[in-house]
């Protein structure tokens, strides 16, 4: 019994670790206002050492347009810009002296379409890890001996729940994230 409960946490846990990347994924993924997060995933050469942007600088926000990064220290400035450059981020950063200014343009409708299909393969990426953690708990469930085939039966249909519960949720995530990016 306790294997059988083992295994269904794994599989639960795995499936909630999807969903936790598709929310990070869902974050990168502008709707067409600034956001510290569209920048988090920056590493800047900092001393020799790739370092996370927020550690080497204040991200703040200002307004619903601009990202504004002050860095704790003034020589980070030409790596920091040089950065965001290389991260192909499509931000054109200016460099004042004190700190760097990210305008966010107001996205296209062409660009519109690419962010909601970038967000719908980020979705079936995620629907498809789903499906293999519950293919790796069905799997689990048959290497179990000693235990009844009702048990496994039953454990089965449960980890089927699961994984339809997790589907829907990635579905009506992807169809939040849409609406919000397609909203002028």
């Amino acid at each position: 019994m306790e294997d059988l409960e083992l295994i269904a946490g794994m599989t639960k846990q795995e499936m909630d670790a999807a969903l936790k990347h598709l929310d990070h994924a869902f974050q990168k993924i502008r709707a067409g206002r600034a956001s510290t997060t569209m920048v988090q995933d920056v590493m800047v050469e900092y001393y020799g050492a790739p370092t996370p942007l927020n550690q080497v600088a204040n991200v703040m926000v200002p307004d619903a347009m601009t990202i504004s990064i002050q860095p704790w220290d003034k020589t980070a400035l030409g790596p920091i810009q040089k950065a965001i450059v290389n991260s192909n981020l499509g931000f054109a950063p200016s460099n004042n002296g004190e700190n760097i200014i990210l305008n966010v343009p107001p996205l296209t409708e062409e660009r519109r379409r690419e962010l909601a299909k970038q967000a719908k393969a980020e979705t079936e990426a995620t629907k498809v890890t789903v499906r293999n953690a519950r293919q790796e708990g069905m799997k689990d469930l048959r290497k179990l001996e000693g235990v009844s085939e009702d048990l496994i039966k039953n454990e089965e249909a449960k980890i089927q729940e699961l994984t339809d519960k997790y589907v829907k949720m990635c579905d009506d995530a992807l169809k939040v994230k849409e609406a919000e990016i397609m909203k002028i």
